[in-house]
């Protein structure tokens, strides 16, 4: 696969003077086998799931205690070497990119579950416990943890803190920050500090809020503890079949409409369908344009009855086929296929690009005619798969990086889909992040001094800007030479680009 490898600007003779300063320092802090800096020990460390952009990191630590964190941290900020932590690497916008001249900070060994409380409902974790790996250990008290991103069975808790991560059933039960109580970690320089607390609320400023979803530029995570809920007593998902796409999409926002808060509410495209039945078997319908899932958890009288209300709407709605799963089984399956729409896109093409925005519910059907005329314009197929119910977005571009000009066909494809979302009145990510894929992007959401304000808050917590740098905020120059890009390649029109 032909690749974009992240340009250094850093001379030969300078990247090995300052690794051999890094390696130095940190021998003597950590373990032989927790550093790693030759060339083929540090390349599975070159990107994260954006595998588009890659970059070799300097020097890759892999510490196994808190106090050697913070050592590392005390030491870099010393030095002044950038820190780019990581967990599974199993994000999508290149936050986990390394830095030419840094230090990449893995938080693979941080994977221990340190306590379940079961009265409390909560459970202690490890920045590098699997998302998964929590509900497994909270089943034999009747508890699990709500968030469930698509990658649950590999991403991190401290990953999902990072991004504020979803799921298929946000809707109903919220992001990681919904669903998390406190967390633990150390500054750029290496001292301890808390973020919220194990009662419902915490003094002073809500600095939980604001660290969760920061992306690793504020402080490194090493803790995390979050809520859990009691398992449902059933769930019931029904598998709506439309043979329009935008009349699928109609029918998310009359749901809501109508009062109805599903546990999941999740959209395929037909492609996107036969993409993924062909990959897992899941009984869907390939003779549809979209297909919904729906979901309701809870009593079994609960159930019932949002079940038979989600029926009656989704018929006046011009569902074509309607089908309740019959059994837990087949409510898995259901769900199975969903959750395995990334792979089977990489069953289907040598590549894509998958992408991440959140419109309003109701503008849904017009975002996915407008992707259609994209498909067209950029000649790359696009298949789609969506949160619906939160309005979440994740258009997946298939094209293939060995044949020239494709790939920078679907970042052009791809930067279109998040500009009519500002347009359309969204954002232009949702769960997975800025990284590195949006900086563009955050220029037409952002004005200068929006973007100014963001920057004063990194400053705050990391006042020499080691912390992850170059990720998230982009610079005022940055913007202004998107803006001369953005004229040239005649894509929406966006005055606001015109500030920088």
């Amino acid at each position: 696969m032909a690749v974009t490898t992240m340009p250094d600007t850093v001379a030969p003779d300078e990247r090995v003077r300052r690794q051999a300063e890094v390696v130095a320092a940190l021998r003597a802090l950590l373990p032989a086998h927790a550093l790693l800096w030759r060339r083929e020990e540090t390349t599975p460390y070159e990107c994260d799931g954006l595998t588009a952009y890659r970059r070799q990191p300097l020097v890759v630590a892999l510490p196994e205690t808190e106090a050697q964190v913070a050592a590392l941290l005390k030491a870099c900020h010393a030095l002044q070497v950038p820190v780019v932590a990581r967990g599974a690497g199993t994000g999508l916008s290149g936050g986990a990119l390394p830095h030419a001249l840094g230090v990449t900070l893995s938080l693979a060994k941080f994977n221990r579950i340190v306590r379940i409380d079961p009265l409390a409902r909560t459970a202690l974790v490890q920045c590098g416990v699997r998302n998964a790996a929590i509900s497994e250990a909270a089943a034999a008290h009747g508890l699990y943890y709500a968030p469930d991103p698509s990658s649950q069975i590999a991403c991190t808790i401290g990953g999902n803190v990072a991004e504020n991560s979803g799921g298929v059933h946000c809707l109903k039960y919220g992001l990681t920050l919904h669903n998390v109580l406190k967390l633990r970690g150390f500054t750029v320089e290496g001292e301890a500090v808390e973020f919220g607390a194990d009662a419902l609320d915490a003094p002073g400023l809500d600095l939980l809020a604001l660290v969760v979803g920061s992306e690793g530029m504020l402080a490194v995570i090493t803790e995390v503890t979050v809520k859990l809920l009691p398992r449902p007593r059933t769930a019931r998902c029904v598998m709506a079949s439309f043979d329009d796409v935008a009349a699928a999409g109609d029918a998310v926002a009359e749901i809501i409409a109508d009062g109805l808060i599903p546990a999941g509410l999740e959209l395929m495209d037909g492609p996107m369908t036969a993409a993924v039945e062909a990959f897992v078997h899941a009984g869907y319908d390939l003779g549809a344009a979209a297909i919904l899932l729906a979901e309701s958890d809870g009593t079994p009288e609960e159930v019932d009855e949002e079940v038979e209300r989600m029926r009656a709407l989704l018929q006046r709605c011009g569902a074509t086929r309607l089908e309740v799963s019959r059994d837990e089984a087949q409510r898995l399956m259901f769900w199975s296929g969903r959750k395995n729409a990334f792979p089977a896109s990489g069953r289907i093409s040598p590549d894509y690009m998958c992408m991440d925005s959140t419109i309003p519910r109701k503008r849904l059907a017009e975002m996915l005619r407008a992707i259609a005329q994209m498909e067209a314009k950029y000649a790359l197929r696009c298949v789609n798969v969506f949160h619906a119910g939160d309005g979440n977005l994740h258009p997946l571009i298939l094209f293939d990086a060995n044949v020239a000009g494709e790939l920078k066909r679907a970042e052009a494809f791809g930067a279109e889909i998040l500009e009519l979302s500002v347009a359309l009145g969204g954002t232009v990510t949702g769960e997975h992040g800025v990284g590195v894929e949006k900086l563009n992007s955050m220029c037409v959401q952002f004005s200068a001094e929006e973007l100014a304000l963001m920057a004063g808050v990194k400053e705050a917590f990391d006042p020499a800007g080691t912390l992850n740098p170059g990720k998230v905020i982009p610079t005022l120059h940055r913007c202004a030479e998107y803006g001369r890009l953005h004229v040239k390649r005649g894509l929406l029109p966006f005055p606001e680009l015109e500030r920088f």
